[in-house]
């Protein structure tokens, strides 16, 4: 099939995802359920996309999970994101050192 009939209808898709709401919801939303919902939104969207990459990124899936765990329990108790990323990237470095 034509290529540009795959791009007009993903653009006439995203067109319409964003619009909608704004031209069928005027009033403000009321709902706390709903509210809450949509103030998550954003967080699960950018973890859905980023934890396939997290333990895919690595040659050993364990050293991307143990790195993962470490990276979650440095952010748990406040570390900054600097710390968390150094942390997590010398943990890859040396497990796949030693595992090899």
């Amino acid at each position: 099939m034509n290529p540009y009939i795959y791009i007009a209808c993903m653009a006439g898709i995203t067109f319409l995802i964003r619009v909608l709401p704004l031209t069928l919801i005027r009033k403000e939303i009321k709902n706390t359920t709903l509210r809450s919902f949509l103030y998550y939104v954003p967080y699960v969207t950018l973890a859905v996309m980023t934890f396939p990459s997290i333990l895919s990124a690595t040659q050993s899936p364990i050293a991307a999970a143990v790195a993962l765990i470490i990276a979650m329990v440095c952010a748990w108790f406040g570390r900054s994101l600097f710390t968390v990323a150094i942390v997590s990237t010398l943990t890859v470095f040396l497990l796949e050192l030693f595992l090899k």
